[in-house]
């Protein structure tokens, strides 16, 4: 049997190695480096403290800071050498600060512990991360309200089943994806707001015998306190399940965009036109344009419904405090956090490229007799009772099917045979562009209540 190096951090126990492939398999380094700015963060904030209290020299102090100076400066380089034998990043980079500094290296860890020291880098990363997020949620809302500006007197119709319901303008459907996305910042923040508690100083599970100031460590690194129990600090995943349940919904919203994208780019509908570059053609129908971009994006996001509950089970069944188990948090999570970000800044390079194909989207919006219920509308306001008005008009509308033609274009004659309420003045509620305009509300379609809302997203995001 192969046997690998035990490692040093936690050898003396064991008399024999560990076998080279459980050392491979237990072994988190090849995903885990990319904590590594983190876990230098982490750690010299923790010796900066401990200096200030007293536990380490301000020698040691001051080497250990410079030699994991020098390791941040050799892993951007790209010249630190990772080891799997050391099983993670926190190890691989205390073993090259040893081999820089001596003895003072091995002081770094005092009064903390490998479970207190991830549990506080992988926060740090996932607060990066979700800044990161919300930036580019915020420039997808900008590039969504630039084009909705420009189309916020577009007519297109409205769906319902995905059937032609009433007409309202495209700005006014550009801005409900604003909205969506303006609930998915909300969720972000709110986790990134939970998360902001620093695990360090919990060490192993239940705190440590010297007098370290975890207030200290905690203001260094930006957060807003300590975690407050030292079982719960080295456990909680809570935030990265959280952080995951905010991406995933931010993907079905991201999904629900892509659907509409791609049908509007259809020949079937022709409301938009994409950009070429960010689509592809077909390897054996010239005449293809795929929408590959909305369609990858929708696909990811059954990826990120994946991570969220895989993350939900590893966790479910946990005792406190640390477990194994936990090593398997990161990797769900950093692809969510990565998936995330490429979906949100492919969306936020192409929304702005997108072509409103104007003539296609008022045709459409006047058939299906888009107008109905502005004729019930017109008739309840004549006195008619809403439940008469919607059979008088279901009629109308069976009329206008028989003879092939539109609610508009029924003669008055014929409309005031199935109501002597209706008057000449009925066609202004039966165009397009007096429904869109009549429903001038907070929160309508009306073209002014569009611009009204588009002016005050533009000062939201200016903030």
């Amino acid at each position: 049997m192969h046997k690998a190096k035990t490692n040093s951090a936690w050898g003396g126990r064991f008399q024999e190695s560990t076998d080279a492939f459980v050392a491979a398999f237990t072994a988190s380094v090849g995903f885990d480096q990319r904590l590594a700015a983190e876990d230098i963060a982490g750690s010299k904030a923790h010796a900066a403290m401990l200096v200030q209290q007293g536990v380490l020299s301000t020698a040691d102090g001051d080497a250990i800071a410079s030699g994991l100076d020098t390791i941040a400066d050799e892993i951007a380089r790209g010249e630190f050498v990772w080891d799997t034998a050391l099983e993670d990043v926190h190890m691989n980079i205390e073993k090259r600060l040893t081999d820089l500094i001596g003895d003072a290296g091995k002081r770094l860890h005092t009064g903390r512990s490998r479970n207190d020291q991830v549990a506080t880098d992988i926060r740090l990363y996932t607060r990066a991360a979700i800044d990161r997020i919300l930036g580019e949620i915020r420039r997808l809302q900008r590039a969504i309200v630039t084009l909705a500006e420009q189309e916020a007197d577009t007519i297109m119709p409205g769906f319902t089943h995905l059937q032609v319901a009433q007409p309202v303008t495209f700005g006014h459907h550009l801005m409900a994806w604003y909205e969506m996305l303006n609930r998915d910042a909300g969720r972000f923040r709110d986790s990134r707001a939970r998360l902001n508690q620093s695990p360090l100083g919990a060490a192993a599970l239940a705190g440590t015998t010297y007098p370290i100031d975890r207030h200290m460590t905690a203001a260094a690194l930006g957060f807003t306190a300590p975690c407050a129990n030292s079982l719960d600090a080295v456990s909680d995943r809570d935030f990265a399940i959280e952080t995951c349940a905010a991406a995933a919904t931010l993907m079905m919203h991201l999904s629900r965009i892509a659907e509409e994208l791609i049908l509007w780019n259809s020949a079937a509908y022709r409301f938009i036109d994409l950009p070429d570059r960010f689509c592809t053609g077909s390897s054996i129908m010239p005449q293809k344009k795929n929408p590959d971009v909305p369609e990858l994006v929708r696909g990811k996001s059954g990826r990120v419904y994946g991570h969220l509950i895989a993350l939900l089970t590893l966790m479910k069944s946990q005792p406190l405090a640390y477990n194994k188990d936990n090593q398997e948090d990161k990797e769900p999570l950093f692809d969510t956090l990565d998936t995330v970000l490429a979906c949100l800044r492919a969306f936020a390079d192409m929304i702005p490229a997108i072509e409103a194909k104007r003539d296609a989207m008022y045709r459409a919006a006047g058939e299906g007799y888009s107008t109905a219920t502005d004729l019930a509308d017109y008739l309840v306001r004549c006195g008619v009772p809403f439940r008469d008005a919607h059979e008088i008009v279901g009629r109308a509308v069976h009329l206008a099917i028989e003879r092939q033609t539109t609610l508009d274009a029924l003669p008055l004659a014929d409309l005031q045979q199935l109501s002597p309420a209706i008057a000449a003045d009925v066609y202004q509620s039966l165009t397009l562009e007096g429904s869109v305009n009549a429903r001038d509300h907070f929160g309508g379609t009306a073209p002014v209540q569009v611009k009204t809302r588009i002016a005050a997203a533009r000062e939201t995001l200016q903030d």
